[in-house]
């Protein structure tokens, strides 16, 4: 659905983007992932055709985004910075909205002005940081995009409007598989709700798995050894990503099948062998760390 190849963005001499090749496929959650300055902005506009990529193709749908209305009356960015027309209502930016998206739907915008209880006609420049999200994320899923791009949609929001977010994007995308690509610096954040993961560094894509899988190859297991055992024998062993030893007692951090992991580790007569859930986060840590990445500059500012 969505097909970048080598897309390359540059604003004077900075690079944006740089080379940067990715699908998206529809219906699903794509996670963008990095510290802020990382491009995650400017491949949101791209998409979105805000922005004309200088080199390298881009295409939602199969057709091109930018300066192509049929396609982006279907797409809708949710600027970190929402954007509403100066001294304007909710029910000004309502009637805005209905005159550019004709899916546009009262009964979702009612739905989501009683779960977010949102004054109407107060003037939105006066609402507070998180009360303009929630009126953007409102409008938005009003509009009924097949396409919404939401950049930093958590960040202002308290946990009980994080989780009625969360639980409307998951609905639009299972009940008329909307596609949505949300960009965030926290790891945290995705874990519940995206399907895949693509973290971007210094406008580069470094990185981008299914979740599932990737939460499948790589183990948190915690050995107890009857006998004394030295690192480099086990790394020799397994494809140990790191390692903590104390004593006797080691945590490693492994990428494989966890029943080849355990089959491996017998020959070293373990006492105990405990596998213990890894997050989202601490996988990406350890895989940028075996990148050579410093886990700390792509995940925070």
């Amino acid at each position: 659905m969505i097909r970048c190849e080598n897309l390359v963005k540059r604003f004077g001499d900075f690079r944006a983007l740089d080379d940067v090749s990715l699908t998206v496929n529809e219906g699903s959650i794509y996670g963008l992932v990095g510290s802020n300055g990382a491009g995650k902005s400017t491949l949101m506009r791209c998409l979105s055709g805000i922005y004309e990529p200088e080199e390298g193709h881009l295409s939602v749908w199969g057709e091109p985004v930018y300066e192509n209305p049929a396609v982006k009356e279907k797409i809708l960015l949710v600027a970190d910075e929402p954007w509403f027309i100066q001294q304007s209502t909710l029910q000004v930016m309502k009637r805005f909205y209905k005159r550019f998206y004709p899916a546009f739907d009262d009964g979702v915008y009612a739905e989501l002005a009683e779960a977010f209880a949102l004054p109407e006609k107060k003037k939105i420049g006066a609402f507070s940081k998180g009360m303009k999200r929630q009126a953007a994320f409102m409008l938005a899923m009003a509009a009924r995009p097949q396409l919404i791009m939401l950049d930093e949609c958590f960040d202002g929001l308290d946990p009980v409007k994080r989780q009625v977010v969360r639980k409307v994007i998951c609905d639009a995308v299972a009940g008329r598989q909307m596609t949505a690509v949300i960009s965030s610096h926290n790891l945290k954040e995705l874990d519940e709700i995206c399907d895949t993961v693509g973290i971007l560094h210094k406008g580069r894509l470094l990185y981008s798995k299914d979740l599932d899988s990737l939460k499948g190859e790589v183990h948190k297991v915690q050995a107890v050894f009857l006998e004394e055992v030295g690192r480099e024998e086990l790394e020799k062993t397994l494809p140990v990503m790191a390692m903590e030893v104390r004593g006797r007692f080691f945590t490693l951090i492994v990428r494989g099948d966890l029943d080849e992991i355990r089959a491996k580790l017998a020959p070293f007569r373990p006492a105990a062998v405990e596998a213990v859930p890894l997050t989202l986060e601490e996988v990406f840590l350890y895989e940028m760390e075996v990148m050579g990445y410093d886990a700390n500059v792509l995940f925070h500012d």
